[in-house]
């Protein structure tokens, strides 16, 4: 089957980056955390797979707007995202993250400490496991999924019994540069082997759109994002 999609060329992709540097010029005020976290992240080995400042600013923007109190994360590596989603919970607010790796969690929870944040706990251990353990007695107000993709449908089933009555679900990188939509792409090599490691992360996010679309409890909708990570999305 040939391609429907077609590679976006490096000018493309610089265009991208240099768009969201000039919005962040005036949206963003890094405080010293999260750019520290960056740092310390890369001096330890961790991929540069973290969300991107504008998406972090989001994710913190939802947690205030709704009010959230409860947020579990599922895929902390170095705690980037945490910190973002830490920074609009109130002081008695709590953020559960959970981690496969104790290498990243280790990393993770320096990088908390050195934010100043003492409402997020990090857990270690397979998501899977540790998801099923999680009790439905305190819902959670916000989830975010940003781990394995071959698991998204399993995450969603989890977080959906996880998540409170009109709570949301954020789930990242469910485009990836088009090649979800390219249904070649199943067929080929993949040339990003660091974001999207084998045909499993396509297929994941597959699933969970064919999931979605026969669910009627849920409401959904995918937000495309085109930014110095490249050209991906989240639902």
């Amino acid at each position: 089957m040939a391609s429907t999609i077609v590679e976006i060329p490096q000018a493309v992709l610089e265009t991208f980056a240099k768009s969201e540097e000039y919005h962040n010029s005036f949206l963003l005020h890094q405080d010293g955390g999260s750019e520290q976290a960056l740092k310390h992240s890369a001096e330890n080995g961790l991929p540069p797979i973290a969300v991107s400042g504008s998406q972090g600013k989001l994710l913190k923007l939802v947690a205030l707007t709704m009010g959230a109190k409860r947020v579990l994360e599922v895929g902390t590596l170095g705690g980037y995202s945490t910190i973002c989603l830490a920074q609009g919970l109130p002081e008695d607010g709590e953020v559960i993250t959970l981690e496969i790796s104790e290498a990243h969690a280790k990393v993770a929870r320096e990088n908390l400490a050195k934010a100043g944040i003492r409402n997020a706990r990090v857990v270690t251990g397979d998501a899977n496991e540790s998801l099923r353990g999680l009790p439905t007695e305190e819902p959670f107000d916000l989830i975010f999924v940003d781990a394995d993709k071959k698991s998204y449908p399993h995450y969603f089933l989890e977080a959906k019994r996880l998540v409170r009555k009109r709570g949301v679900i954020i789930i990242d990188n469910v485009v990836q540069r088009g090649r979800v939509a390219d249904e070649s792409f199943s067929c080929r090599p993949n040339p990003s082997k660091v974001v999207y490691p084998d045909d499993s992360s396509v297929e994941g996010v597959r699933t969970l759109l064919r999931m979605l679309k026969e669910d009627k409890e849920v409401e959904a909708t995918t937000i495309a994002t085109a930014n110095e990570k490249g050209y991906d999305g989240f639902i």
